[in-house]
């Protein structure tokens, strides 16, 4: 459920630091083995507790909205309401916007896992794949490896949604993989070491019919493979024809662990059940997490208002807090 947001503006303090990383690259090179200042910047500890996540065990909990990560009510109210803190806090920024390594920092201080889920608004991915946006790509290098936690980096989800301007049939499948790979190697080329790749296609249903494996940028390319798929009328009522179709596709090519990156249930009469299968579903399935789109919010592609929030009602309320502990989500396979 992707929501663009306007461009952001350097700050004083960003531009500084880009200036020092650019500088520093111009000393002392940072080559295709990433020997060079944004390299340097990611400490040992930092580069260890990303190595921690990248087959991970337990079940992580996290909450996403549209705000920034200074906006951290969505953080408390969640945890009020579900009974335990998020271990993953996202939100999304638009292409082109800077990134906000405080603001990130601060949600790793506060027990979050920064998870950034970058939207190709203005641009697209024909166009990132030639290279033109690569001074864009350099810059968000080195201001991401200036933060000294891990960050766990969503690019252009729901790919397979024709709702998108990325998706069917606007851009071909060898455009994503093609632009997936520039920023991937783009950022491995700066010495960019505190990233998890999560690659976030929509579940496949009625309306997103594509085939996921020309979308799969390989596994040299993937951390973990992330899932976005909602509880409702158009979607599905059921983890075994919402999820467990795609993730059966998805096993056919890679094996990397999946987290269900974006998910929600939408107001019924039937959303105490639905939470249950969810959540039953998902730890069943073996997930290593789930994150939960706490608000209300138009159907993608319609002007329906749905309600995903976890306190609509007592009963959901209650059914949320009850499965979330009974089947370990908000057990962080963080280590901090």
């Amino acid at each position: 459920m992707v929501i663009a947001r306007r461009r952001g503006r350097l700050t004083a303090a960003v531009i500084l630091m880009v200036a020092i990383a650019f500088l520093a690259d111009a000393c002392g090179g940072a080559g295709s083995g990433g020997d060079g200042k944004a390299g340097r910047a990611a400490s040992s500890g930092t580069r260890s507790e990303v190595a921690s996540l990248l087959h991970p065990t337990g079940r992580a909990l996290g909450v996403v909205d549209d705000k920034t990560p200074w906006q951290y009510g969505i953080v408390t109210t969640f945890a009020k309401e579900a009974g335990r803190t998020p271990d993953i806090r996202e939100y999304y920024s638009s292409w082109g916007e800077d990134f906000d390594a405080e603001g990130n920092a601060f949600l790793w201080k506060h027990g979050q896992l920064p998870m950034m889920a970058l939207v190709p608004t203005d641009t697209s991915l024909a166009r990132i794949a030639r290279g033109e946006d690569d001074a864009y790509i350099r810059r968000l290098a080195a201001q991401i490896a200036s933060y000294d936690g891990p960050l766990a980096l969503s690019f252009a989800g729901e790919m397979n949604g024709p709702w998108n301007s990325w998706g069917p049939p606007h851009t071909k499948p060898a455009d994503f993989v093609a632009a997936w790979k520039r920023l991937h190697d783009t950022f491995a080329e700066r010495g960019v070491t505190n990233v998890v790749w999560v690659w976030t296609p929509h579940v496949v249903d009625s309306g997103t019919t594509a085939k996921l494996r020309p979308y799969y940028p390989g596994d040299a390319y993937v951390d973990w493979a992330g899932l976005i798929g909602y509880y409702g009328p158009i979607d599905g009522v059921a983890f075994s024809s919402l999820f467990t179709p795609t993730m059966r596709e998805i096993a056919g090519f890679s094996d990397k662990p999946v987290l269900i990156a974006e998910t929600g249930v939408a107001e019924s009469g039937e959303k105490e059940a639905h939470i249950r299968d969810l959540m039953q579903g998902a730890a069943k399935a073996g997930v290593i997490g789930l994150v939960w789109y706490d608000q209300r919010k138009d159907w993608p592609g319609s002007k329906q208002l749905m309600d995903w929030r976890i306190s609509t009602s007592e009963g959901a309320l209650a059914a949320f807090q009850v499965e979330s502990a009974r089947n370990k989500f908000g057990h962080s396979f963080i280590k901090r």
